[in-house]
């Protein structure tokens, strides 16, 4: 029973590892647009901004009616960024039991 449900495990491990890419990705495009080292002039650039925003605001609204900003800084993203891993090293400990 235990191995039929190692491809579930690989498969939220890899849906989290790919979700948790999309957040350092739009970490890192946010700090690098609020510093002016790049500019959103692309039509494409734009749109690839739009859809990482649509991808992980949700999820930073729900932790920021918990977590309130730090004195100006925006905790959100580190802190979901904290609950992947937490939630990635789980599923990995989960599925090393079942093995």
């Amino acid at each position: 029973m235990g191995m039929l449900l190692v491809p579930v495990f690989d498969t939220l491990a890899l849906v989290i590892d790919i979700y948790f890419k999309v957040v350092v990705v739009e970490i890192v495009l946010h700090y690098l647009l609020h510093f002016k080292m790049i500019t959103v002039s692309n039509k494409y650039a734009e749109k690839f901004m739009e859809i990482l925003k649509k991808l992980t605001e949700p999820v930073y609204q729900k932790i920021r009616s918990k977590v309130p900003a730090y004195a100006g800084f925006d905790t959100a993203p580190f802190v979901l960024l904290l609950a992947l891993f937490f939630v990635a090293r789980l599923i990995y400990a989960c599925k090393e039991m079942m093995m």
